[in-house]
């Protein structure tokens, strides 16, 4: 057979063929088998049957007999992308053009959702659990008693420094401490030290109840979470390839870690994104985030549920990953994140440009997880098609398209483009975005625009850790430290107190039950581990004097060096005090605190009084101060 006479026959099938409509992917199908589209399939293969005219299978091209003959193949693909039964076909395979909103796309079969345990608390929601409780989860009894050990070691390593413990801290003082540390977060001064102050702007009773200052600044300055033998080791390795940076944090780091995983079955939708927790400290850990709110910090990399924002895993970047591969951090990221034997199949995953790859999401494809999210347009794999794309003129709302086997490939006009890629969704739909337009008049007005459904569900889920964040942030327990270590202690209660929030409302929501406020559930923490602490050390404070007590100066002892006070008013060293308030307070020619604190006190003298210096002392140093 000549060429020309297969030319013939190859017309006369696309013209058989031209009644045939469009082929549609049902969404009944069951998501689970793997599917990779091949595109070029779906453009050139015809329904099952022998044609009529040459009995060669439908959808075939009859075999020629010259091989050199190009004329007939090129045809083929020629007509293959044009029209069939009044559509026109996507040129999926093709990376020479992009299709617009004219061009018919399929719809992806849709996830079937099958996760490992039912979505939401994994113990028993009809028992009723307080704040405390639900805290407990994440820190429990063994995570304190660990807290506590090696604290209490690290203290007996030093305990030739005055500054330190000179008893051992028990499980109840952290319980307390913690209970303070809670209450600083909601309650916020500018320094430790000001939340046991006495006067009219502070004298706060709970501090005071709860524990001595001293008490505290020294659980602050003491607290450890390794232990001797891991610091021993740590400090071996140092410079090795066997070091490891996060060993000061370890004990915590992977308690907390496993507790967020087994409390909790996240919802479908999920994402995944960095945070910053601020500091400054001299360390390797420490990264520079230039966009971000929190440009100086260690960065962590969070897993999410995108509807309430529970922290569902994260890890601490260290500035690179023991995983190495070719295909980037953010790939190398999200599949360290994504674990299908705890979480199951059906997931819709969602991240911005920093982690989406075509290599990325058709190995989670592979994994049955259904990723979406933006793109850098100079990402190998994009496609760098030119024709038909976006230009500078195009109108806002102008949408272009190439689907590549399982991905799809977005473009979208909005003040600037938007690319996007994802294995879930369709090219364009009747999804709309409301955008302020400028009138011919010179007036601005709101206007519909037209939007892929991809940004759509991109803008609704990708804030799962923007919204875990904006939790913590709220009432944060952080503060300044010394000790980079202590960064991450406070950082982990307060994982630990959102994501218990977070349950507390879902167990809350089961019952058909008004959860508290976030504010009013760490009011509660606060109270309940106050009260699962240790008995108060602070010192009673003095009954007020009756009215027209007589305050006479006596001595504190017989001796007037043995068994001095700090001065109430200058802090300076008194063998005196008040009788009736049993406040210590100097009565010397050169200072007269005496009386100047009872006219402040009794008498309504609101005037600003200066604090003298101790003569011959050094002047005491307020420590803590908040940024």
């Amino acid at each position: 057979m000549s060429s020309r006479e297969s030319q013939a026959e190859v017309e006369v099938l696309l013209e058989d063929d031209d009644n045939d409509s469009l082929p549609e992917l049902s969404s009944e199908e069951d998501s689970d088998n793997d599917w990779a589209m091949d595109m070029s399939s779906q453009a050139e293969e015809r329904p099952r049957g022998r044609d009529q005219q040459n009995g060669t299978p439908s959808g075939k091209t009859p075999p020629t007999t010259k091989r050199g003959s190009n004329r007939g193949r090129t045809r083929v693909k020629r007509r293959a992308g044009g029209r069939v039964g009044g559509h026109r076909l996507s040129n999926c395979t093709s990376k020479g053009r992009w299709n617009d909103t004219t061009d018919p796309d399929v719809t992806p079969p849709q996830p079937t959702f099958r996760p490992s345990h039912p979505t939401g608390p994994k113990f028993n929601s009809t028992a009723i659990y307080t704040p405390l409780k639900l805290f407990q989860l994440f820190f429990t009894n063994s995570v304190l008693q660990t807290i506590t050990k090696n604290t209490n070691d690290f203290v007996s390593a030093q305990r030739s420094s005055s500054s330190i413990l000179q008893t051992d801290m028990t499980v109840e003082d952290l319980l307390s401490f913690m209970a303070l540390v809670v209450y600083m977060g909601i309650v916020k001064c500018c320094s430790f030290t000001d939340y046991w102050r006495t006067g009219k702007l502070y004298s706060l009773p709970f501090p005071k109840r709860v524990m001595t200052g001293k008490k505290f600044l020294k659980i602050c300055q003491t607290l450890h979470l390794s232990s001797l033998e891991e610091d021993a080791a740590y400090g071996e390795k140092k410079g090795t390839e066997a070091f490891d940076r996060l060993a000061k944090i370890k004990p915590l780091y992977e308690e907390i870690r496993n507790a967020c995983k087994t409390n909790y079955q996240p919802n479908q939708e999920i994402s995944i994104d960095e945070r910053m927790v601020a500091s400054k400290a001299r360390n390797g850990l420490k990264h520079y985030m230039k966009s971000n709110p929190v440009r100086w910090g260690y960065k962590l990399f969070v897993l999410a549920d995108s509807r309430n924002g529970y922290t569902w895993d994260f890890f601490v970047y260290e500035g690179k990953l023991k995983k190495k591969t070719n295909n980037g951090l953010g790939y190398e990221t999200v599949m360290e994140l994504i674990d299908t034997r705890l979480l199951g199949t059906g997931y819709k995953l969602f991240v911005d440009n920093f982690y989406t790859s075509p290599a990325l999401f058709r190995d989670l494809l592979q994994k049955k997880i259904w990723a979406c999210g933006t793109i850098r347009a100079n990402l190998t794999g994009f496609p760098k098609a030119q024709v038909n794309s976006l230009d500078p003129d195009s109108p806002r709302g102008s949408i272009r398209w190439i689907r590549e086997d399982s991905l799809l490939f977005l473009q979208w006009r909005d003040a600037k483009n938007v690319s996007m890629c994802s294995t879930l969704h369709t090219a364009h739909g009747d999804d709309v975005v409301i955008r302020k337009v400028k009138a011919g008049d010179g007036h601005w007005a709101l206007e519909e625009v037209q939007a892929p459904p991809a940004l759509k569900d991109y803008n609704q889920w990708m804030g799962g850790v923007d919204l875990s964040d904006a939790l913590i942030e709220y009432y944060k327990v952080i503060h300044k430290t010394q000790k980079w270590y202590k960064t991450f202690f406070y950082h982990f209660m307060d994982i630990a107190i959102v994501n218990a929030f977070i349950l507390h409302k879902e167990l809350a929501k089961a019952k058909g039950a008004v959860p508290m406020n976030q504010k009013a559930f760490r009011e509660t923490l606060a109270t309940e581990l106050a009260a699962a602490g240790s008995p108060t050390t602070a010192k009673p404070a003095p009954p007020t004097p009756p009215q027209g007590a007589h305050h006479r100066p006596v001595h504190i002892s017989g001796s007037s060096t043995v068994g001095r006070l700090k001065c109430r008013h200058c802090h300076a060293k008194t063998p005196v005090k008040c009788s009736s308030c049993d406040v210590p307070l100097c009565f010397v020619p050169s200072r007269d605190c005496y009386n100047d604190w009872h006219a402040a006190k009794f008498h309504g003298n609101d005037a600003q009084t200066v604090k003298r210096a101790p003569v011959g002392k050094k002047k005491i140093k307020e420590e803590n101060d908040c940024g």
